[in-house]
């Protein structure tokens, strides 16, 4: 007995220290501030920055290792050009300006100029969008954290206390859920959804199953009628109903096909040919695959998924779960999506299926050397359009955009398009596959951008009986048409803007989130720059369709006076066009498409020639045009990206001799083109 009583006093002795000086969870140590932002995206640096600037003592978390989520990602064109860009004031304002300037100190010239509030596009390279994300972080004293895992929330009664980290622990009067998923709102028990509603639950005709793009006439199925890879249903369900799908996800890649900056894509591990069996079956029958690049400073592109394509970069259907999955989930999510975006530019540039120009047009690209390094080069943020969506004070939807945009509480003034991409890819029973989900752009025609409307401070709320001291101003409360339109960084960074100031207001006004007085916020937004009052906006003019080629003057070739071999295709989508409609070669650029016109001058002379076409980025920017009279000869190379004059139904290309007497012929083909080749009239008037 006395031995065993010596035995246990010995082992006391032993563990005593460790029991008397280890911590219990609770009394760890706890990082203080007034205000903690968690999510580094673009609304949750703009909260951080904002609050700050409001005196309060700010940290910022952010679960990963990157800062500035998509702004500094890869995403490096935010689509502000089909904004109404004089309500996007503010840190949204500040931030390009600043990036202006940073290429102005460098001695490079943009092609665009921030303080003109047209509708150019504004774009700009990755690491230059975080040095001035960081440099604006820094001058406002904001502690930034990466790699803080969200583990836990402890909350008494309505109030969140702490956050509980992977690495440390939190605590703050007032909290910003600014991630893309939702992940502090749904840890800290306030109500939420994700996926889209029914067309009945808000009365939304946007809402439900959505069939604009054309049934692929291919077949779906493999062998046993098994739907093949990238199929993600047979049955899509009831098109009046919802359902947990969310729009698809993508990487925005920044690349470059200067040979000094090219570093070539990895290749893919374990590629079969036989995962794109449908991409193959689309491609034999004519379909164009690939992806949107939009032009950028640095002789590099930003690539994007194609919301009018069939396939593009975008993985359809597997971006289902990304926000309710832990950190294990979503990585292996990501892998996915980076796997597939590996394999299809290795599909596009070797598949003997793929045309030879597809192949050669995305073979010279790579990424770029001197972006993301520490990543290998590789866009490190997932385009997450949609995740978690708040059930808030208010909810927003299309009704709010389209018939009742004005409120008494804005925070924000969006104007972005309705615009969701794919949700579903079907494999149909009776044969084809249709992708579903896509709500093309709904905006104005002229000029082309969203609706106003304002974004009500009640929608960054939730009810006060499960949360007062958090603000939710990215995964916000709205419906998934609502999120549609203000799912894009400038309207996500000025609801973090206005969160933050609501968040260091509400920490020194002491009162819950949701008793902050409106008109105290309204001026200090207003402070800060914001503009709430809603644009008057002039009444679209009437739509022209069409244009008699008879009303106008000189010579006027409309495209059904021209001789066409079979590669052209008819179209009226775009408007006003000449005559009854104009032709394109369905960006085959295979020079099987070629228009003749033959006719005499009325005189000889010089002539002004010009053409008419409907302009856009997914244009030829080297259409040969080719006049020939008598023994002369001259080929233009006509750019269809650049837009006709203001006001004007044709662009001026350059001036030609025709003689009176031999005959003219004018032949447009699409040999070698890297866009559609758009061909709707050629017109020559004399030149005095």
């Amino acid at each position: 007995m006395k031995k065993r009583f010596v035995l246990a006093l010995a082992f006391l002795l032993l563990i005593l220290p460790t029991c008397l000086f280890a911590q219990k969870p609770e009394q760890q140590e706890v990082t203080r501030a007034d205000v903690v932002v968690y999510g580094a995206t673009p609304g949750g640096f703009c909260a951080a920055i904002a609050a700050a600037r409001e005196k309060a003592s700010v940290i910022l978390l952010e679960t990963t290792d990157h800062v500035g989520g998509l702004n500094t990602g890869g995403l490096s064109f935010s689509d502000s050009n089909q904004i109404v860009r004089s309500t996007v004031m503010g840190l949204f304002d500040e931030w390009h300006r600043r990036i202006e300037k940073d290429y102005a100190d460098r001695g490079v010239k943009l092609p665009y100029s921030v303080g003109v509030k047209d509708q150019s596009k504004w774009t700009y390279e990755p690491h230059v969008a975080m040095r001035v994300t960081r440099n604006m972080l820094r001058e406002a004293n904001v502690k930034v954290l990466t790699k803080r895992d969200l583990q836990s929330v402890k909350k008494q009664g309505t109030r969140i206390t702490e956050l509980v980290t992977s690495d440390g622990t939190f605590a703050a009067n007032v909290f910003v859920d600014a991630t893309y998923e939702g992940d502090l709102m749904a840890a800290a028990g306030v109500s939420w959804t994700i996926g889209r509603e029914g067309k009945a639950e808000f009365g939304e005709s946007l809402a439900g199953k959505r069939y604009p793009k054309k049934k692929m006439d291919i077949d779906g199925f493999g062998s046993f009628f098994k739907p093949l890879p990238f199929i993600t249903t047979t049955d899509a369900g009831p098109e009046e109903a919802g359902d947990s799908n969310v729009m698809v996800y993508s990487f925005r890649l920044c690349l470059t096909g200067d040979p000094a900056n090219r570093v070539p894509f990895p290749e893919p591990a374990n590629y079969d040919p036989a995962r794109f069996e449908l991409v193959r079956r689309y491609v034999k029958a004519g379909g164009r695959v690939g992806w949107d690049l939009y032009p950028l400073p640095g002789n590099k592109f930003d690539g994007n998924n194609s919301i009018g394509g069939q396939f593009s970069l975008g993985l359809v259907g597997a971006c289902n779960g990304w926000s309710e999955a832990d950190a294990a989930g979503r990585a292996e999510i990501w892998e996915a999506h980076k796997q597939y975006t590996l394999e299809f530019y290795h599909f596009l540039t070797t598949d003997p299926a793929v045309p030879e120009s597809i192949r050669n047009k995305y073979a010279r690209l790579g990424l770029c050397k001197d972006e993301f390094p520490e990543y290998g080069h590789f866009s490190p943020a997932l385009y997450v359009r949609e995740g978690r969506r708040m059930r808030g004070m208010y909810v927003l939807s299309q009704k709010d955009i389209l018939e009742q945009p004005e409120k008494d509480d804005p925070i924000v003034i969006s104007s972005f398009p309705i615009d969701s991409h794919d949700c579903q890819r079907v494999a149909l029973k009776g044969g084809g596959v249709i992708n579903e989900g896509t709500i093309f752009p709904v905006r104005r025609s002229r000029p082309k951008q969203g609706y106003a409307y304002h974004v009500p401070y009640r929608s960054i709320l939730p009810r006060p009986d499960e949360c007062t001291n958090l603000l939710v101003p990215v995964a916000l409360s709205c419906t998934h048409v609502g999120i549609s339109s203000i799912r894009v960084e400038p309207t996500w960074m000025i609801l973090g803007q206005s969160a933050g100031i609501a968040a260091a207001m509400s920490v020194q006004e002491n009162v819950p989130v949701q008793e902050l007085p409106y008109p105290k916020l309204r001026k200090r937004l207003q402070a800060q720059g914001q503009v709430l009052e809603l644009p008057v906006i002039a009444p679209e003019p009437p739509m022209v369709k069409s244009i008699a080629a008879k009303t106008l003057p000189g010579i006027v070739l409309d495209n059904t006076k021209a001789s066409l071999s079979d590669g052209w295709v008819r179209s009226t989508n775009f408007k006003p066009y000449i005559g009854t409609d104009y032709i394109h070669d369905e960006k085959k650029g295979d020079g099987n498409a070629v228009a003749t016109f033959r006719f005499k001058a009325p005189k000889a002379g010089r002539y002004q020639l010009l053409m008419a076409y409907s302009a856009h980025e997914t244009r030829g920017k080297n259409v040969p045009l080719t006049v020939s009279c008598g023994s002369s000869k001259t080929t233009f190379t006509v750019d269809q990206t650049k837009p006709l004059p203001q006001g004007k139904h044709f662009r001026p290309i350059d001036t030609v001799y025709l003689s009176g007497d031999a005959e003219t012929t004018i032949t447009i083909t699409n040999a070698g083109t890297n866009g559609f080749v758009i061909l709707d009239a050629i017109q020559l008037l004399p030149v005095p």
